[in-house]
């Protein structure tokens, strides 16, 4: 009888994959037909030849018959001798990690003081922090607009306590406006994600620190920070990920030259005759770029997960 056991529950396992991969179905379905499909049509145009008389791109779908001209002309705009494209990349993931920095600087104390101190009132706290969800992000970084004017409240404020000797032009190409509007369009991501890890940590662990005659900070330091390394990756590739891509925040709050982001030189390209082909090839290697942290992730993901098993 000993033996059947193992046979008798194959079947039943193979019933269970067939379970998971029917629920699993409509996702694949849904992620191939809007990213897969998407995406090769992106590189087909990316790959793909130029209508001259009318100045519009042809996308070809035979991989036999692509063409590297598009690709050639983006990376002499990258790196060649009249690069201008370069610059705006560098700057990008300057930007970028300037503002989930501050976002995780800011963000981290949030999280831990809803996770640990707020008690019966964390309800009311979550409850704060998604509030910003429930607005759009075009209305929130409207908002900024008007608070940031030559006569906004943030010039009233400042020149009322003799910060500014007069009101500061923060929407004329203000690098600081453009990582702060970034801060504060996606902190909300960093907040929520960094709480759910920071909630999942057994307060027994702590107090286990703190008996083996740890203060407050070193428990921190050694138990807490520690535990809450993946909950900051997470945090931090959530948030990334649509900054380096981001051109609506830099476009609205300051839309001069001195601050693009590679989202802006995209957009410009994708909306100007006789350049959406090379539109298309900056697309595909800004997503060449946003692969290499989520295969970081998901590596150390997996990893995390083999240790903890």
């Amino acid at each position: 009888m000993a033996r059947r056991g193992p046979a008798r529950r194959a079947p039943e396992r193979g019933k269970h994959r067939l379970f998971w991969a029917c629920l699993a179905a409509p996702g694949i379905l849904w992620l191939a037909l809007l990213f897969i499909v998407p995406f090769y049509v992106v590189l087909s145009i990316a790959a793909g030849r130029l209508n001259q008389l009318f100045g519009t791109p042809i996308a070809v779908y035979n991989p036999l018959s692509w063409s590297t001209s598009n690709l050639a002309v983006a990376w002499r705009d990258i790196a060649g001798p009249t690069a201008y494209v370069g610059p705006i990349l560098l700057r990008t993931v300057i930007y970028t990690a300037a503002a989930a920095a501050l976002s995780l600087l800011i963000g981290y104390p949030v999280a831990y003081f809803v996770a640990r101190f707020a008690g019966k009132r964390r309800g009311l706290m979550l409850v704060l922090l998604i509030a910003p969800f429930w607005i759009s992000y075009m209305m929130r970084m409207l908002a900024w607009v008007d608070l940031l004017q030559t006569n906004g409240y943030v010039n009233s404020v400042l020149t009322f306590l003799h910060l500014a000797s007069h009101p500061v032009n923060w929407l004329s190409g203000q690098p600081v406006t453009v990582v702060l509007g970034l801060v504060y369009g996606y902190i909300p991501y960093v907040i929520l994600v960094l709480y759910a890890g920071l909630d999942r940590i057994d307060p027994a662990l702590l107090e286990a620190g703190r008996d083996l005659g740890l203060s407050r900070a070193r428990t921190f330091l050694r138990v807490t920070l520690p535990l809450s390394r993946q909950p900051i990756m997470t945090a931090m590739l959530i948030t990334v990920l649509p900054m380096l891509g981001d051109y609506f925040t830099n476009q609205l709050l300051s839309g001069a030259t001195n601050t693009s982001m590679i989202g802006n030189v995209i957009d410009q390209e994708l909306s100007t005759p006789l350049f959406q082909g090379e539109g298309a090839v900056f697309s595909v290697f800004l997503l060449l770029i946003l692969v290499v942290p989520m295969v970081y992730y998901v590596a150390s993901t997996n990893r995390t997960g083999r240790e903890a098993v």
